[in-house]
């Protein structure tokens, strides 16, 4: 699955989020900046299928095929829309997962997946409190075992801290698999991974400001698209 991304925008004055063009193919990691506390999320749900951008398109292997990419490609760790409650144990975090996954999903078999995962011991630990690439990795790779899923996004890694090649170690090992997999961070961490050589992230097209528009107030939470499929995020079909 080729996920394709044309100049989209969302909001008034695309504020919410600006013009943005990225493409991503299977067998591929590819970062892609996006700034601001919410643009990140909102990126997200137009690069998964899960919401229509007010302007540009989402070509899917060079068609327009949102069903086909909400069904196909799983949203992890979206802020506020898909990702799982720090308090809650990992374990039951596994257990949630597996139960979307189609497979057995009970403690027990939380736990057997945890130790051929090699993160047995974070079973009782919150999932708020775990290192960030460890809680990265294995929510990707949850992720990855849900039935018919050849694509990945990744939303803002780096608000979790640590080094962000790290992270970007988990992307790259992901798409070695033969997923396509998009991950969505902030500017800092774009010229780490990409001055340093740690990681051959592609410097996304460049793209002008958007024209200065009046104050109207507090940008809206992002949501799903309302003729989108109602369930969006990890814990369901993302």
């Amino acid at each position: 699955m080729r996920i394709r991304l044309d100049a989209v925008t969302k909001g008034p004055g695309a504020r919410m989020l600006e013009a943005t063009s990225v493409e991503v193919a299977p067998g591929e990691a590819v970062l892609v900046r996006a700034e601001t506390e919410q643009r990140p999320t909102v990126l997200g749900l137009i690069a998964s299928g899960r919401m229509r951008p007010d302007s540009g398109r989402v070509l899917v292997d060079g068609e327009p095929g949102a069903r086909r990419l909400r069904r196909a490609c799983a949203l992890v760790d979206a802020p506020v829309v898909s990702e799982p409650d720090a308090a809650v144990p990992s374990a039951g975090v596994v257990t949630e997962e597996l139960m979307f996954a189609g497979r057995r999903a009970n403690p027990i078999s939380a736990r057997r997946w945890m130790a051929e995962h090699g993160c047995d011991d974070l079973a009782g630990v919150p999932i708020g409190q775990v290192e960030p690439s460890r809680r990265i990795r294995m929510l990707c790779e949850l992720a990855a075992s849900r039935p018919g899923i050849e694509a990945l996004v990744l939303v803002a890694p780096d608000r979790h801290g640590g080094r962000p090649s790290a992270w970007w170690r988990v992307a790259e090992d992901l798409a070695a698999t033969g997923l396509a997999v998009l991950v969505i961070a902030g500017r800092a961490s774009w010229e780490v991974l990409h001055g340093n050589g740690d990681a051959g992230a592609p410097d996304p097209d460049p793209v002008p400001d958007p024209d200065p528009v009046p104050d109207a107030g507090p940008d809206p939470a992002p949501g799903p698209d309302p003729d989108s499929d109602p369930d969006v995020g990890t814990r369901s079909d993302a």
